[in-house]
């Protein structure tokens, strides 16, 4: 694979994937009653996710690249069903409620994981971390104080639920460090398929949506699948500090793709969401600042 060593460049590459994915939600807005075909949306997502890393895999390590799955290990069944529940708490969260509320919970993130590293892994927490959490806390608790009048908490708690399912990924790879990720996210993705086909089956509806709809399935899937890649090559050589900020990409992006007119959708933030994620990305941005002088990286492979 092609690899960089120059930070100078692999930090437009860790943009350009937090951008890929901004797109999600876009696609998502786009959907064909998305609140009506989760599971077929979560099915189509699943197996492109699963057969376009298989694919880079293949391409990556030749056809032994089978071999990953034999080193999965109880940490990467744990990583994968996490990571499986996150993108299916995903669709629930952003069909209801604000594009918004949604990527701000994702944003908060970096935070649970401290947390679950804390309580599972035994790493600790200095004080200013726990300021940090406690600042990301209350911004999440102005987010649902408005949600909660806006009738849409149902969202926002799934919003935090994905969240906790990408943290306890996250986590899953601190826990066994030689774990293979991008074999862990290919079986998040089937785990996200055969879930989605008992429930299919056992409501005996149909595995197909509309043509547009199974059309911008695949979309998400491949924008997540090209920005995990892009993120692979670039945080070989960013340290954790700067690839939470990068992340920002993702979340702010996002928010703009579904407001922007000229696209379509047209969705404001509420008063309580701009300052709820106002006190997030403030969490995020000292968080990251504290974290400067630890040159730890945490890069796929």
């Amino acid at each position: 694979m092609f690899k960089l060593k120059n930070d100078s460049i692999a930090i437009p590459v860790v943009l350009f994937a937090g951008i890929l994915w901004s797109f999600g939600p876009l696609v998502v807005r786009y959907m064909d009653q998305p609140n009506l075909v989760p599971w077929q949306y979560l099915f189509a997502r699943g197996i492109t996710i699963f057969i376009l890393l298989n694919i880079y895999l293949f391409f990556e390590e030749g056809v032994t690249f089978y071999k990953n799955y034999y080193k999965i290990g109880i940490s990467g069944v744990v990583g994968g069903v996490g990571l499986g529940i996150a993108m299916i708490t995903f669709i629930w969260s952003i069909t209801h409620t604000s594009a918004a509320i949604t990527l701000l919970c994702l944003s908060a993130m970096p935070f649970m994981t401290a947390l679950l590293g804390f309580l599972f892994l035994k790493e600790t927490i200095s004080t200013n971390v726990w300021v940090a959490i406690i600042i990301a806390t209350i911004g999440i608790f102005i987010m649902a104080i408005g949600d909660f009048e806006r009738g849409s908490l149902f969202g926002l708690i799934f919003g935090l639920i994905s969240a906790l399912g990408f943290s306890v990924f996250s986590v899953s790879l601190r826990w066994r460090k030689e774990t293979p990720k991008f074999t862990t996210v290919a079986f998040a993705g089937i785990f996200c398929a055969v879930v989605s086909s008992f429930v299919i089956l056992q409501s005996q509806s149909s595995f197909l949506s509309s043509s547009l709809n199974q059309g911008l399935f695949a979309v998400h899937g491949t924008l997540v699948c090209l920005g995990l890649i892009l993120y692979s090559i670039g945080s070989k050589v960013i340290p954790a500090a700067e690839l939470t900020l990068l992340s920002l990409t993702e979340v702010i992006g996002g928010i703009f793709w579904v407001w922007l007119p000229i696209l379509g959708i047209n969705e404001v933030p509420s008063n309580t969401t701009v300052i709820g994620g106002f006190l997030i990305f403030l969490a995020i941005i000292y968080y990251s600042l504290i974290i400067k002088h630890n040159r730890r990286f945490i890069a796929l492979n």
